[in-house]
């Protein structure tokens, strides 16, 4: 069992980043058109590239200081050795993930444009290529992490299986770390000088979107690339791993709790198992990608979902004879807790794309709302993310009980049925590989259509791009929701290891004995829990305000000063937004993550154990919520102000546009900053928690 468990995974692995390899080799065949769009790529590919060398060498800062203070804790024996090195490994691959992700994205945008130039199903496939590229890409790099680990610590050093669980666990707080990084620099940079080029350009001079006559479009398209490609790659990559490698600490647990009649090593095999064949299964689902000329919206959707879902369909029928083999026939039911986070994953992103997509009645209904000004756009815009959150949580909900008690849990012995929580989050994420492709192609739209703009194409190119543009807002919140729904189900799953973890210490279950809620500090715990993720989202949402101020300023200062820009005849001083945003994006990103690590450690050494467990059932409860609500929210309002741009309500240009603009500026940090970052924060919350629970163990004021 234990050379199948790292053939397969390590197959799996392998597979998925020989055929990123094959998809990025296909979009680079392409050509890039025109001069001009090769010069309009290129500057956006330099500021790109700039911006991550610069923000590496801040996170390398971090990262090494981090590495010191957990080698320190492993000499003292707090610690086990492979610690330091797994947190290495975990940033490391999370950061690279993102990197390559980003590197294909722009070199795809100004071949989606010249794609587009021959017809909508062409670029659609180049787009969807190169968001193949980052998709497998993610899943490729997290199971060979995950196989390289387990060989290591298996049949090198020989430990048990809750040892080697353990020091897995570990590595998911160093691709948390990187992963809160990219996202919440990579989004401060992006909504800044999205906002700057929307409300100086669009608003007050009246140009149009992505207008080379604007100082900041360059930077906008830079952002696209390190915020939604590069952030969202180290994000999800932390999200794939987390879940496996809970499900596979679960396991463990389960085995030693039921007795010989589950071993250990087949409970940890089989989320690694699912995961290697989701890969084949999203591989085979690529292929059903294509659409034909004129595709609405609801048809470009159905071209994606056809290959989502063919994916989730197969991994579906697949998984039962596996789960039979693996885990015997006593054990069979498990299957039905994977089968449940199939379907609250598809359901969930069906959820999100009714909320946010222009083809359906809400957002439809949130445009017609600017027929009364900005105010009652925003108002609605406020209304439809929190009234989005009732189906999310009930999915959810469902998906937890059914997983734990078709798992066989029950009160008086939870472990199966946390098992199949776990599991129920692996399977929602067990095609990752066609998903995060689904969502990664968006930007490489988004940036296909400045290219078009800038270059001055012909307007059906624009009107190809805006489409696809518009298709990819929906993935982008679809991308989002399955990164929120695992994120919980995760969540639960590494607070439950924390528990674990706690009780293997000498004096730990006297220390986590009482978890009522009328413990008080189990009561404080979770109000400070439930408050973490709204201070995370002020913080990111007024680094955003901060930054965007210096880039509107920018914007207007060239405006002002730069004679013959409104006329083309001298151009806009493009470097100099870029640079802001960098230098912004860079200093905003360090108090959002020192706040994610420290909160769990300060909390533990006041609070103790139980503080703990409260502040993360608190965070994973309003986090939860919240992530959707502003997920949601964001992309609704983008796809209203594109509804509108498409020529109802008055069209581009009308004050119903203009107040769509504003919305859509407010939106902006939600869905791309502060929304997608705070299920990273959930989750790097408990990382923390278990790989500082021997210090909170040994040294806090409540015991």
């Amino acid at each position: 069992m234990e050379l199948l468990l790292v053939v397969m995974t390590f197959a799996g692995s392998l597979l998925a980043l020989l055929f990123a390899a094959a998809m990025a080799r296909k979009v680079l065949k392409f050509p890039e058109g025109t001069e001009r769009m090769q010069k309009l790529s290129a500057s956006i590919r330099g500021g790109a590239n700039a911006y991550l060398k610069r923000q590496y060498r801040i996170v390398f800062i971090f990262f090494a200081v981090m590495f010191a203070i957990l080698s320190v804790m492993a000499l003292l024996k707090l610690l086990t050795p492979y610690v330091p090195f797994a947190f290495l490994t975990g940033g490391f691959f999370s950061g690279l993930s993102g990197f390559i992700g980003m590197k294909i994205a722009t070199a795809a945008n100004a071949r989606t444009a010249n794609a587009c130039r021959d017809g909508l199903n062409k670029g659609l496939r180049v787009a969807f290529s190169a968001g193949s590229v980052m998709g497998f890409t993610v899943v490729g790099l997290g199971l060979l992490d995950i196989s390289l680990w387990f060989s290591l610590l298996k049949f090198v050093f020989k430990l048990p299986p809750d040892e080697i669980t353990g020091a897995m666990l570990t590595f998911g707080m160093g691709a948390s770390s990187m992963a809160l990084f990219a996202r919440v620099g990579g989004g401060v940079f992006t909504k800044a000088a999205d906002v700057g080029a929307d409300l100086v350009g669009k608003v007050e001079v009246g140009i149009p979107e992505d207008d080379p006559r604007n100082p900041a479009v360059i930077a906008d398209n830079v952002g696209d690339n390190v915020g939604d490609v590069a952030g969202m790659g180290a994000d999800l990559y932390e999200s794939y791993v987390g879940s496996v490698i809970s499900a596979c600490a679960l396991g463990v647990s389960a085995a030693g709790a039921i007795g010989p009649g589950l071993d250990s090593l087949r409970t940890m095999a089989l989320p690694m198992m699912i995961a290697a064949i989701g890969v084949v299964c999203s591989v085979v689902g690529t292929f059903l990608v294509r659409t034909k000329e004129g595709a609405d919206q609801k048809q470009l959707l159905r071209a994606l979902s056809r290959g989502t879902n063919f994916a989730a369909v197969v991994i579906a029928v697949v998984s039962f004879p596996l789960v039979y083999y693996v885990l015997g026939k006593d054990h069979w039911h498990i299957y039905f807790a994977i089968l449940a986070g199939l379907i609250a994953g598809v359901l969930i992103g069906r959820s999100t794309e009714y909320y946010t997509s222009d083809s359906y009645k809400p957002t439809k209904d949130l445009a017609g709302t600017s027929e009364t000004g900005t105010a009652t756009i925003v108002i609605g815009g406020l209304s439809l993310g929190m009234l989005s959150t009732l189906i999310p949580i009930v999915i959810v909900a469902v998906c937890v009980l059914v997983a734990f008690f078709v798992s066989g849990g029950t009160v008086e012995n939870p472990s199966l049925g946390l098992y199949g929580i776990a599991l129920a989050a692996v399977g929602m994420l067990s095609t990752l590989g066609i998903t995060l492709a689904t969502d990664a192609y968006g930007p490489g739209a988004d940036n296909a259509g400045g290219i078009a703009q800038m270059a001055g194409l012909e307007e059906k190119v624009r009107e190809r791009t805006d489409a696809l543009d518009s298709l990819g807002n929906t993935t982008a919140a679809t991308g989002k929701g399955f990164a929120i729904g695992s994120a919980a189900l995760t969540a639960l799953a590494l607070m439950v290891s924390y528990i674990d973890k706690v009780n293997g210490f000498e004096g730990g279950p006297e220390r986590i004995a009482n978890l009522q809620i009328t413990n008080p500090t189990v009561l404080i715990g979770l109000f400070i829990g439930a408050c973490l993720p709204f201070v995370f989202a002020a913080l990111t949402m007024n680094s955003v305000g901060r930054a965007a101020q210096s880039v509107v300023k920018e914007v207007r200062r060239q405006f002002r000063e730069i004679a013959g820009i409104m006329e083309g005849e001298a151009d806009p001083d493009y470097a100099r937004c870029v640079d802001l945003c960098t230098k912004a994006s860079l200093k905003e990103m360090i108090l959002p993550t020192l706040v994610a690590v420290a909160a769990p450690i300060i909390v533990g050494l006041v609070l103790g154990c139980t503080g703990v467990v409260g502040m993360l059932a608190g965070a994973t409860a309003s986090g939860f919520l919240l992530a959707v609500f502003m997920s949601n929210s964001g992309g609704a309002w983008d796809n209203a102000k594109k509804h509108i741009e498409s020529g109802v309500h008055g069209g581009k240009g009308s004050d119903n546009h203009k107040a769509a603009v504003v919305g859509d500026t407010v939106g902006d940090p939600f869905k791309d900053t502060a929304g997608p970052a705070i299920n990273i924060l959930i989750k790097l919350l408990s990382m923390v928690s278990i790989v500082f629970a021997s210090v909170v163990v040994g040294f806090s004021l409540i015991r």
